[in-house]
């Protein structure tokens, strides 16, 4: 009898996008679960990828990403945020940004070092702090409004910290940062080597008149920060699994020793197709005012429902509070909806290491007016 090496990871089962769409496939709900859009991406850049493919492109790209991408990523970076990193030394193009993450983690962390991270927060976080033997030190957001207590963060901080992890837009709450914030940030690892990693992949969805600010903006957080980007939330192709990490030179050669024995490299028509795509800028600068008509749609064709929801202020996420409906734990209340509504959403305890469960549930709006017009009309029915 093989006795199999115990599980570094015995906690960890089936991720809860995966459950709750393989739960609404096999009952044929709505699917407002997982994250990703039900329409296509931008008809020219699926003949953009043709066209390379067509060309024989087919083969490994450099494993930093083919130059032409890294450079238009350099110069649309400058453009939106007032800097412009060295393309061959300072980007990376990566197989999604949960690869990118994941690099920039295992990239810096070692055995007893710890990371703090904000919660709820993003499923691949704590796994990749504990593969590479770190702790993760957990600092809860703030309700109603889910923004950063950063005496809570510096109350967490010890000679032990090798990292913070942020992300705005946040998801799951919609959240969004303030350069307050991000000041904030900068004084609290000033005089520190604390690194800085900042999901960002959400940038382009931010409403309101609202701007999305980013660690690239300030240089005190800047030269410590992992800025991480993501094509697929762009252009809605998630499943390109394209994303990228902007770094100082010497956090970029890190993270690509990484990078290269995770993915190599990323695909290449892919790479060259979202190259020449990017040269048309009205597809991201358009993108905040796009999904806020979604989301206002989505809001006002719930507003007749018991659901307590303030609209979301970045992503293409909506939390609502069902507390008014249910005392069920959001787990169960989630699965019941599914089954008897007809509609997938993400309990957002999941987000939380120890479970907490404050009542919310996650639905994602980036879905045709049909499809949000059909899901409202049966969470209206509660």
């Amino acid at each position: 009898m093989i006795s199999y090496p115990s599980s570094k990871l015995p906690d960890i089962g089936t991720s809860i996008f995966t459950t709750m769409s393989a739960l609404a496939n096999e009952l044929q709900a709505i699917n407002l679960s997982q994250g990703f859009p039900d329409f296509n991406c931008p008809e020219p850049l699926i003949q953009l990828v043709n066209k390379y493919m067509l060309a024989g492109h087919n083969q490994y790209a450099p494993t930093a990403g083919v130059p032409q991408l890294r450079d238009k990523i350099s110069i649309k970076t400058e453009k939106i945020y007032g800097y412009r990193p060295d393309p061959n030394t300072e980007v990376t193009v990566t197989t999604g940004a949960t690869e990118a993450l994941f690099a920039a983690v295992t990239a810096i962390v070692k055995p007893g070092d710890e990371v703090v991270v904000l919660e709820p927060c993003y499923d691949s976080y704590a796994p990749a702090i504990r593969l590479s033997g770190g702790v993760p030190i957990y600092v809860p957001l703030a309700l109603p409004d889910f923004h950063v207590d950063w005496d809570a963060v510096r109350r967490r901080v010890s000679s032990r910290t090798k990292a913070i992890i942020i992300n705005t837009p946040h998801n799951p709450t919609g959240a969004v940062m303030t350069m307050q914030d991000l000041e904030a940030l900068a004084s609290l690892t000033d005089g520190t080597d604390i690194v800085v990693i900042s999901d960002e992949v959400y940038e382009h969805m931010v409403f309101d008149g609202k701007k999305h600010v980013s660690a690239l903006q300030l240089h005190a957080l800047r030269e410590r920060s992992f800025v991480i980007s993501s094509f697929g939330k762009t252009y809605h192709t998630t499943g390109w699994k394209l994303g990228y990490a902007i770094a100082p030179a010497a956090l970029t050669n890190e993270l690509r020793k990484m990078h290269q024995f995770l993915t190599f490299c990323s695909v290449t028509p892919l790479q060259l197709a979202v190259a020449e795509f990017m040269e048309e800028e009205h597809h991201y600068r358009t993108l905040p005012d796009f999904y806020q008509q979604k989301r206002d749609y989505f809001c006002q064709l719930l507003q007749p429902s018991r659901f307590e929801f303030t609209p979301s202020s970045g992503t293409y996420f909506q939390l609502v509070k069902y507390e008014a409906i249910s005392q069920e734990n959001d787990v169960e209340f989630a699965k019941r909806l599914t089954a008897e509504i007809g509609v997938a959403a993400i309990p957002v305890s999941v987000f939380y290491h120890d479970k907490a469960d404050n009542k919310y549930l996650r639905l994602c709006f980036a879905k045709s007016n049909n499809t949000l017009e059909a899901a409202a009309k049966r969470l209206v029915k509660l």
